[in-house]
């Protein structure tokens, strides 16, 4: 009989440690899961007065707000200008453009 041969295949890419690391990263996101639904039952069975409440929404929405990236005041000036003159500039365009199919409808 003839003998059948299996084709052994390189692993070029070290795909089995790839595997492993996935494996793992999903392991850790259920555990971080589970955690964080242990924590939730937990907050939501522990209810804040209004006061509290507020105090955490304000307290959110101050680290929020320094998040923020401000403009100079000369980056300010050059934006608002560029936004005029953009303005200007599509304005003019589209009356041009409208100017031109009024002749071209004006010769039918």
């Amino acid at each position: 009989m003839a003998e059948v041969r299996k084709k052994v295949v390189e692993d070029k890419y070290n795909t089995k440690s790839i595997k492993q690391s996935t494996s793992k990263k999903k392991e850790k996101v259920e555990k971080k899961t589970k955690e964080v639904s242990k924590k939730s039952k937990e907050s939501k069975t522990e209810k804040k007065n209004l006061w509290t409440r507020f105090r955490i929404f304000c307290h959110g929405v101050k680290m929020e707000f320094d998040k923020v990236h401000w403009p100079s005041k000369e980056n300010m000036i050059k934006y608002s200008i560029a936004t005029i003159f953009f303005i200007i500039f599509c304005s003019l365009f589209f009356y041009a453009i409208d100017i031109v199919f009024a002749f071209i409808q004006s010769l039918f």
